[in-house]
């Protein structure tokens, strides 16, 4: 994301978002959870109005299926919990204050479940009774490392290296094959040693765009090439917050469908 002063010195990127879970729930009783948890008849909150439309944004969808555009649920509250180990200070209040502002934007409501003691995993399991109930695991946002997480690997390329601050991405389900898939859960995993190099040159506001950039992600953005939004696959400090397009594409992903059956 971020470009040092030579070439040789590190760039610092975004990692491409994980691919929507295309997944049809079968054997309930074992492998998902009983539907309708906290489920109502319509949405709990409404997108801010963007003042300012842009055409400057993408969506993940699962283009396989046809379907440009995957959301989360607006008429349930959407549960997240936070592994603390290798946080940085106020990393806690940072993360907290990304959801604040996504809710915001979006109209989702995100209920903040406290902490975990679960690790990020490519493989991470939906529905996890045993530590959160009968209900999709909440999403988990893990302060983590290249070691833990090899998505956040630093490559080569010539004499550019590359390293991801963070990634994210969230899993889809649909209650039958005849209806829409609609996110259920995902993860936020962010690269604490390479956000601290970071932000030492970039200053205090990278680790913040870093998390909303992520936290975008997660509810359904792309990447886009105007360098203008904050979903620009490259970070800079000169795009701290969400820019028009940025704003309308998640004024969008607020407005999905309510899915009871999930």
């Amino acid at each position: 994301m971020a470009e040092a002063p030579s070439a040789t010195a590190p760039v610092s990127e975004v990692a491409v978002p994980t691919t929507a879970a295309r997944t049809t729930p079968n054997g309930r009783s074992k492998t998902t959870p009983t539907p309708g948890r906290e489920s109502q008849p319509t949405p709990l909150g409404s997108p801010a109005p963007v003042s300012t439309r842009s055409d400057s944004y993408a969506f993940l969808g699962l283009p396989d299926l046809k379907q440009g555009t995957v959301a989360y649920d607006p008429c349930r509250p959407i549960h997240y919990v936070t592994r603390a180990a290798n946080s940085p200070e106020g990393g806690h209040e940072m993360i907290n204050e990304g959801f604040n502002e996504l809710s915001r934007v979006t109209g989702l409501q995100f209920i903040n479940d406290g902490e975990t003691l679960e690790a990020p995993s490519e493989q991470r399991p939906m529905y996890q009774p045993d530590s959160y109930g009968d209900r999709w695991a909440p999403i988990l946002v893990a302060w983590s490392n290249s070691d833990e997480s090899p998505r956040l690997s630093r490559e080569q390329s010539g004499n550019r290296f590359t390293e991801a601050l963070g990634y994210a991405g969230s899993r889809a389900v649909s209650p039958s094959t005849k209806d829409r898939y609609v996110y259920v859960t995902g993860q936020v995993v962010l690269n604490t040693p390479a956000l601290a190099e970071a932000s030492a040159v970039e200053g205090p506001t990278l680790t913040p765009s870093v998390i909303a950039h992520e936290l975008a992600h997660l509810v359904g953005l792309d990447h886009v090439d105007d360098p203008t939004q904050l979903m620009y696959p490259e970070s800079s400090h000169q795009r701290p917050t969400y820019a028009d397009g940025d704003l309308t594409g998640l004024a969008a992903l607020g407005r999905g469908t309510c899915s009871p059956g999930l």
